[in-house]
């Protein structure tokens, strides 16, 4: 009996790790296209940036980045990240609580509207913007008709089209995670809130918005992250006059034709993205802020 228990044993150890093979082949393909994709290219980009425009090893590129151009140039970027982020919040927020409250045949025609900018190019977008916000655009064109200004708005070429430009492409980034995240909650608990006492805003406060906080996270996540590398709409309606991080890496390879200094900017911005991420996940909870218990 013992010989035979030990038999059944090795032969349950033989499969268990044909099966952890087997499992394991399936992810090569995966693993493989995350390697070529993502890996090499980042390690070639840290390689790079480790050399000077002579080809030898310095730390040159790095120490170029403590210079007062580069800090404000970041500090720009981290600036219009939090305003964008914050101007999404504001719009965002409303919007997905409202189509949350819908009837889903009404929200699903609902969130077609903002699932459209998705179809139209961002440089599309931007140019839009342009036409809208400039000096003899339509918008300064309606406010002088209203007699609500005297003189034609600067809203182009500086932060306020900008953010108004970034705030638009970003948007859905907050609107599709956050109203998924309430569409989920169930409505029985803010009805229980009432039962015992609680006034609408307090029951929204202590319950609806709590539940609603991962997705809520997750999108405000996600669009300051964007924010970091956004090239395309700062470009065009910040007229030059706003240099973000981004830019500054097109700038340093197009003009300069100095990839090692490009190189150790894109590094620092990854950098900074992942500490972003790390500090939320620390806050928060990276699965907690994905809705995971």
């Amino acid at each position: 009996m013992t010989v035979a228990a030990a038999i059944n044993a090795e032969g349950l150890k033989r499969d268990e790790a044909h099966e952890r093979w087997a499992l394991t082949s399936l992810t090569g393909p995966g693993v493989l296209l995350v390697t070529v994709i993502l890996i090499l290219p980042v390690a070639w980009l840290f390689w790079l940036s480790l050399f000077d425009a002579e080809g030898h090893l310095s730390s040159i590129n790095y120490a170029r980045l403590l210079e007062p151009v580069y800090i404000r140039t970041f500090w720009l970027t981290v600036e219009i990240s939090a305003i964008v982020t914050v101007s999404v919040l504001v719009l965002g927020f409303p919007l997905s609580y409202l189509l949350s409250q819908l009837p889903p045949r009404i929200a699903a025609v609902c969130l077609v509207f903002v699932v459209v900018p998705f179809w139209t190019s961002v440089l599309v977008r931007t140019y839009a913007w342009l036409v809208l916000l400039q000096r003899q655009g339509l918008i300064n064109g309606w406010l002088l008709k209203l007699g609500i200004i005297d003189a034609p708005l600067q809203l182009v070429h500086n932060m306020t089209g900008t953010v108004i430009g970034m705030t638009h492409v970003l948007l859905p980034y907050l609107v599709l995670p956050l109203y998924a995240s309430m569409k989920t909650i169930d409505r029985d608990y803010l009805k229980a809130a009432a039962n015992c006492g609680a006034p609408p805003l307090l029951a929204f406060w202590q319950v609806f918005f709590p539940l609603c906080l991962p997705g809520l996270l997750a999108g405000l996540t996600l669009v300051f992250v964007l924010c970091l590398g956004f090239y395309v709409t700062p470009s065009l309606l910040g007229g030059g006059r706003i240099s973000m991080w981004s830019m500054q890496i097109e700038n340093n390879i197009s003009l300069y034709a100095s990839w090692g200094a490009a190189s150790s900017l894109g590094v620092v911005l990854l950098i900074v993205t992942l500490g972003t991420l790390y500090l939320l996940n620390r806050a928060f909870g990276i699965k907690r802020m994905y809705g995971a218990r």
